[in-house]
């Protein structure tokens, strides 16, 4: 039994590694974060600089996500070089770290295809296309909203973005994220099932930015 196991574990490992290869994807999640959610969540207790009252962050890119019509890969093995610590430095304006930047490198822009400072620019190329409505940067205390609330929010302000093409996440009963599905060309398109799959609450809680 222990060398069908070892067997199959070969096998897998063998189909895992034949899957994620970098460049094959089929198109990108667009991964934007509320600050004041991810602080409150996780920032507050690392100490993270991110979440000092100097910032006024409110939507910062998450990541840059190759992605499968079904799934996606991650950690791939890449020729290109990893990025210095100037290059992931200077993504800190709309990541909140460089430390961020680099942890999505590793975990996901090997998979692009491209050297780590072109993903950087796309990255940004990719957030820049986005407006984020400044609606919602001007909440001036805690509220429960609607998921489908922000999901409104972000299609009145960005009229070619699909309605199947943007999701909005949850945890810990606040409202987290907002992933947008782009091509490789970071035009607007539909999600994928499982990235369609919004947060179920009926509301969660939105902080202001600080």
């Amino acid at each position: 039994m222990w060398r069908v196991w070892s067997i199959l574990a070969l096998l897998w490992a063998g189909v895992a590694a034949a899957q994620d290869r970098a460049g094959a994807f089929d198109y990108y999640v667009l991964a934007l974060s509320w600050t004041p959610s991810w602080c409150a969540i996780e920032g507050d207790a690392r100490g993270s600089d991110q979440c000092d009252a100097r910032h006024d962050h409110g939507f910062t890119l998450h990541g840059l996500w190759p992605q499968y019509e079904t799934g996606y890969p991650q950690d791939c093995r890449s020729a290109e070089r990893d990025p210095s610590r100037r290059q992931t430095g200077a993504m800190t304006d709309i990541m909140g770290s460089g430390g961020l930047a680099w942890h999505q490198w590793k975990k996901h822009g090997r998979c692009a295809g491209v050297s780590a400072q072109d993903y950087f620019d796309l990255s940004r190329a990719a957030y820049d296309s986005i407006t984020r409505p400044e609606i919602l940067r001007q909440i001036d205390q805690d509220m429960r909203l609607s998921p489908k609330v922000v999901e409104a929010a972000f299609l009145e302000v960005n009229p070619a973005l699909l309605p199947s093409g943007v999701t909005v996440t949850c945890r810990d009963g606040r409202i987290q994220e907002v992933r947008i599905c782009l091509t490789k060309s970071l035009e607007p398109r539909i999600c994928g099932r499982d990235v369609q799959r919004d947060c179920s609450a009926q509301s969660a809680l939105f902080s202001p930015i600080r």
